[in-house]
């Protein structure tokens, strides 16, 4: 495989893979596993629908920008306001989950009793200072971290596969139907990590679309697999944070996921106050770096919500919100031309095709409010 094609493919897949995968048995097993199944398929290949969309965006137009700015340009202020409101919202919906996550899973396998909102700030002090490597730290976390996640999940699923109960994947409750859309929309989230992606493949925009595809399919196929296991052998005696349900060797996976993810979203975010905002260096960081911890220290202090109410309010809202604007651009980029070619990427859009996805996304949103 193409050196380019890997890299990319792996941020994006890095990217994607977060938190997300970790909060997937837990709404599975209140749904049914059947149920959880049919949203990761159905809301799987819309969002590799969004992301050519996206990427096409991307390769039709000059200039670094971030999600804010492609809206901005096609869509005109209020579609910048909007892209950056949720995309902020979004992000911020992330970080916080990464850092709970990673204090209790730290927590889980280091013994003395520490607390783990002690773990949540070496782990933010540790990803602050590797932030500053820029481009160069992406690519290093991104490949070595997905290396990790894929070796640890296939691992996972080899050793406690004999363990699983059949029965346990039969499970249907059309009850709580809703229930996994907003953590499974969170789980497949990578929307910020195309402009990077974009700049990485620099030279070979061919390759662009293969590596959307490839990156957005290794997440689906991994949670899949994760959630056999856990859903197999635990049925609804699910935490949570999932692999603080099978011991170290599982929850050294969830630190891999949400560490190569965090630092992802927090060079994205660097980089829309960077080249979007154009806010000042000391400013840059204080919204990429100190606001995640000053939301991690409030929610910790006063318990305000819980690891699996952060991604489904993070993954709807934000995902959902997104995703409609993104259909937005793609429809007026149809226009624009890099270089005066036609991108690499080419996905048929039209009104009806937005209106139904919307509409998607829209009942994402809602029923993830009302559940």
């Amino acid at each position: 495989m193409d050196k380019k094609l890997l890299v990319t493919t792996f941020t994006l897949t890095g990217s994607i893979i977060g938190a997300g995968i970790l909060g997937l048995p837990y709404v599975f097993a209140k749904s049914g596993f059947l149920i959880g199944l049919f949203w990761l398929v159905v809301l799987g290949a819309v969002m590799i629908f969004v992301n050519l969309s996206l990427g096409e965006i991307a390769l039709r137009t000059r200039g670094i920008h971030q999600l804010s700015g492609y809206a901005k340009k096609y869509l005109g202020k209020w579609g910048g306001r909007i892209m950056f409101s949720a995309m902020i919202f979004g992000i911020y919906s992330a970080l916080l989950a990464y850092l709970i996550g990673e204090g209790e899973s730290f927590s889980k396998i280091i013994p003395g009793n520490i607390p783990p909102v002690i773990f949540g700030i070496m782990f933010w002090l540790a990803m602050t200072l590797l932030l500053k490597e820029g481009l160069k730290g992406l690519k290093k976390i991104e490949m070595w971290g997905v290396i990790g996640i894929i070796g640890i999940v296939l691992g996972i699923f080899v050793k406690f596969l004999p363990s699983v109960k059949p029965e346990n994947l039969m499970t249907w409750n059309s009850a709580n139907f809703a229930v996994p859309i907003g953590v499974v929309m969170f789980a497949l989230l990578g929307f910020t990590s195309i402009p990077e992606l974009r700049r990485e493949i620099k030279g070979k925009e061919g390759l662009l679309k293969k590596a959307i595809i490839i990156g957005t399919l290794i997440p689906i196929i991994l949670y899949i697999l994760f959630s056999i296991i856990f859903i197999g052998i635990l049925g609804k005696e699910i935490n949570q944070v999932a692999t603080l349900s099978l011991g170290p060797f599982a929850t050294i996976l969830g630190i891999f996921t949400m560490l190569t993810s965090y630092f992802v979203l927090s060079f994205s975010l660097k980089n829309t106050f960077k080249y979007d905002m154009k806010t000042s260096d000391r400013k840059t960081f204080i919204f990429a770096s100190v606001v995640p911890l000053f939301l991690y220290l409030l929610v910790t202090k006063f318990n305000i919500m819980g690891f699996a109410l952060v991604l489904g309010l993070g993954g709807v809202v934000s995902g959902g919100i997104t995703g409609i604007l993104i259909l937005l651009m793609a429809k007026k980029a149809k226009s624009n031309t890099r270089n005066g070619k036609n991108p690499e990427i080419k996905v048929p859009i039209n009104w009806f095709l937005i209106i139904i996805l919307s509409l998607i996304f829209i009942a994402g949103i809602v029923l993830q409010i009302l559940g």
